[in-house]
């Protein structure tokens, strides 16, 4: 009987019931992209005599396309647990040829990619594609590039990372090919800030833009903002001086999330009436692993009209401070921030770690009081500091063993049982545990002694403390009695043990 051919098939919606069938993985997220060690190939749908796709020079991505996702190269077979591939029921899309099965979302990393292919075939098949990766191949000409994506109408997302961009222009006329482009990923390209310049004109739709280890160090100012910029990565590269920074305000003033750690940042120049002009919708920013080194400019955060959520570790100001203290003085002084570092700043937390600040800078002279100090001052007024008491229980304790006629200061340890005491005493009145009689005095106490007869009774439960005394009385034999002289805190009444 003929095979029919299938509906169109998500990545995700293939199920393999045999392990001998699954291939390779590879992992990728919408920040830096990265091969996994394990694979190239996500749907594990190579021949299964390649553990890599090839890599041979001027491979197409209709080429790539056309192999990848040829019918011969998924494991279609029929009855339980014999290959078989779910197929969902999704709209009708782009044409299915006799030849090709696409998913929505096409991932074509690390393939050797460095031309676009017969154009036609891009329009025939892939016009329902909305997610394409491209990252780690040979792509290195706008013009290859832009005939790939002005070929797909419906695409949103597009990464093209760790392509070698670095020498090649992208004329205005090739950037008209992303203006429907939603999301780009352009990690470790080096692709220039002039090129970002020219695509962020020519894509009014853009939401979300990665620029990371790019290596850029300084920024050039645009004459047309790109308004609906609402996430902007540019991590790891090496932008230190705040009027490099300064020059992103403008350019994407809908700007709601920032996210330059590892950039090396040394400090926030600006005054406070700029900085409440340049980020006006601002809501996250991180900054971990700069180099800001004063409390001045952690202030100036509070200057962002919107901030609301904070990243700021691994900087220098804080390596001298305890976990608990980074802490307490971050959220004191940012008073509006109600997101550090990840974790929610609740109400009793702000609280706290306000009445923290205070006390912690209530001995440092008045020339040196941070502003932030007088605002707190003003709010709870001037606190004293805490007493310390130490809650631990005690371990030990100083006694006096009176025996007979005998006096002995004997430090014991208040862990032990009443049994283990015995022992402890028996170099010290002279006899055997299984002879003696153990009272315990306490001295404000007005109720006498009280037998130690419990062996397995801790000494703790009787909050016994220094200066308590313990009596000892040597068992008398059988049908004889002894008595045990008088203390003087026994109201000099003599105390008889019973036989």
């Amino acid at each position: 009987m003929a095979l029919s051919m299938p509906k169109q098939v998500y990545p995700s919606r293939v199920k393999l019931w045999e392990p001998s069938l699954q291939k390779p993985t590879m992992s990728c997220d919408s920040g830096l992209v990265e091969r996994n060690i394990t694979g190239a190939d996500p749907e594990g749908m190579w021949d299964s005599g390649a553990v890599d796709p090839p890599e041979e020079e001027g491979r197409t991505f209709m080429q790539v396309l056309s192999e990848k996702y040829s019918p011969e190269n998924f494991p279609y077979r029929r009855g339980p647990g014999m290959g078989v591939v779910v197929v969902p029921t999704l709209p009708q899309g782009s044409p299915m040829k006799d030849r090709l099965n696409l998913p929505s979302v096409l991932v074509l990393a690390g393939c050797g990619i460095s031309h676009a292919g017969e154009q036609r075939e891009i329009a025939a098949f892939c016009a329902h594609v909305m997610e394409l990766d491209l990252s780690h191949n040979k792509l290195q000409d706008w013009h290859e590039i832009s005939k790939i994506v002005s070929n797909i109408p419906n695409l949103d997302f597009l990464n093209l990372s760790s392509n070698p961009l670095s020498e090649v222009v992208l004329e205005p006329s090739g950037a008209k090919a992303f203006a429907r482009v939603r999301r780009l990923v352009l990690n470790n390209t080096q692709v220039s800030w002039n090129t970002v310049l020219v695509l962020t004109r020519e894509m009014p739709e853009l939401e979300e833009l990665f620029l990371c280890l790019n290596e850029y160090t300084t920024v050039s100012a645009s004459t047309v903002p790109c308004p609906t910029l609402r996430l902007l990565h540019i991590t790891d590269n090496n932008l230190q001086d705040w009027a490099e920074v300064r020059k992103i305000g403008p350019m994407f003033p809908g700007l709601e999330t920032l996210v330059m750690s590892n950039c090396n940042l040394s400090s926030i120049q600006d005054s406070e009436e700029m900085l409440r002009r340049l980020f006006p919708n601002l809501r996250s920013i991180n900054l971990h692993n700069s180099a800001l080194n004063r409390w001045e400019d952690i202030e100036k955060l509070n200057q962002f009209p919107k901030l609301e959520d904070v990243r700021l570790q691994g900087i220098p100001l804080l390596q001298t401070y305890t976990n608990t203290e980074r802490r307490s003085l971050m959220v004191s002084h940012l008073p509006s921030v109600s997101s550090l570092n990840g974790s929610v700043v609740t109400d009793g937390e702000r609280e706290d770690s306000e009445r923290f600040f205070i006390r912690y800078h209530v001995d440092y002279p008045e020339e040196e009081l941070p502003y932030r100090y007088h605002c707190l001052v003003t709010k709870y007024g001037k606190l004293e500091p805490l007493a310390e008491i130490d809650l631990r229980p005690r371990c030990h304790a100083k006694v006096e063993v009176h025996c007979e006629n005998k006096v002995a200061e004997v430090s014991i340890r208040l862990d032990q049982t009443v049994a283990e005491l015995k022992k402890q005493l028996r170099t010290v009145v002279q006899l055997s545990a299984n002879q003696m009689r153990l009272y315990y005095i306490d001295k404000e106490c007005v109720f006498g002694p009280e037998e130690m007869k419990y062996h397995t009774r801790a000494l703790h439960s009787y909050s016994i403390q220094d200066g308590d005394e313990l009596l000892v009385v040597p068992k008398a034999g059988r049908g004889t009695t002894t008595t045990a002289k008088p203390l003087s805190n026994l109201n000099s009444k003599t105390l008889t043990p019973p036989p």
